[in-house]
């Protein structure tokens, strides 16, 4: 048997144990989500889900699982902390934190795929970085919501605009 063939087989048993444990996981994380009834676990459910994902993609260096361990994770930690009156106050302030914090899972999938995978996922930081754009902007307020509803309202033009200077730029 040759290496490049060893090499195959382990990666394959390394994937398929990988996959089995996440779907075992994730089976008990669900039948403790059923059976258990409290408001803390069921805000801990989603973040619980991406970290099995995370944990997932790193051990089998899968980036597979590291998307949606990131996107999980980071819409579960912007629901736990909008749940928490101290962090933000204000409705706008609420939508802010969870913005910034699905920011943070989608920064998650590029630090993570450059550490643990093959190739590094730097797709993920453009819409990383429009989200953490818009909570800053929420949790500033003031003009930074000014900038906003203009950007929400001339996204259209903003995206042909971006788009002409990437085509001039390439000749």
């Amino acid at each position: 048997m040759s290496t490049s063939t060893n090499v195959t087989v382990s990666t394959e048993r390394r994937n398929t144990l990988v996959g089995g444990a996440l779907l075992v996981a994730i089976g008990l994380l669900v039948l403790l989500a059923q059976n258990v009834k409290t408001e803390s676990l069921g805000l801990l459910f989603l973040p619980a889900l991406g970290g099995l994902f995370l944990i997932a993609g790193i051990v089998g260096r899968q980036v597979g699982f590291i998307i949606p361990g990131g996107i999980l994770t980071g819409i579960g930690l912007g629901v736990i902390f909008t749940q928490n009156s101290q962090i933000a106050v204000t409705e706008t302030a609420q939508g802010g934190v969870f913005f910034l914090s699905f920011a943070l899972g989608w920064f998650l999938i590029t630090v993570l795929s450059k550490l643990f995978t093959p190739e590094t996922q730097w797709w993920a930081l453009i819409p990383g970085a429009i989200m953490a754009l818009i909570g800053g902007g929420l949790m500033l307020g003031g003009a930074a919501l000014n900038v906003l509803e203009f950007a929400g309202r001339w996204w259209p033009l903003i995206l042909v605009g971006l788009g002409l200077v990437i085509i001039v730029r390439r000749k």
